[in-house]
């Protein structure tokens, strides 16, 4: 009897936080996080000083923007939605890891046809992956939404 609590107080749990998700107005507060994120990693481009501290504070905000856009509710937020925003999650997790298998491989053939030099396979770097996926997940859900 205690173990049957101890499960369905687990499942209770596990389910309460797979289908959290943030009120709508998180995916404004998102999108001008991406939006002030994108420009402080642009503005890198025009300025003399290299600082690394910006681009580092822009990545992770680019990563937040999209992360609260990602779980962020719709104003019609029902089974149709819910399923699609399941398809585009399970799709974007695959997508990611093909990503993360090919990519060093393309990466290393387009540099050694460019560069006569000693290649190596290089690694992706976790921004990249996450950036990929979060993207994924973002054009999936809306591309989906929009079919049905």
């Amino acid at each position: 009897m205690k173990t049957n609590k101890m499960i369905e107080c687990e499942r209770n749990q596990l389910n309460r936080f797979s289908k959290y998700q943030l009120p709508t107005k998180f995916k404004t507060i998102g999108m001008v996080i991406l939006i002030l994120s994108f420009i402080g990693l642009m503005s890198r481009l025009f300025m003399d000083d290299t600082n690394e501290i910006v681009r580092e504070i822009s990545k992770k905000g680019i990563l937040i923007g999209m992360l609260l856009i990602s779980i962020s509710k719709d104003t019609i937020e029902d089974e149709m939605t819910a399923t699609l925003r399941s398809k585009s999650y399970s799709i974007a997790f695959v997508s990611g890891v093909f990503y993360t298998i090919i990519m060093p491989y393309v990466d290393y053939g387009v540099s050694s046809a460019v560069n006569s030099g000693e290649e190596v396979v290089k690694d992706l770097g976790d921004f990249q992956i996450l950036i990929f996926m979060l993207m994924i997940q973002l054009l999936f859900f809306h591309t989906l939404k929009r079919a049905s």
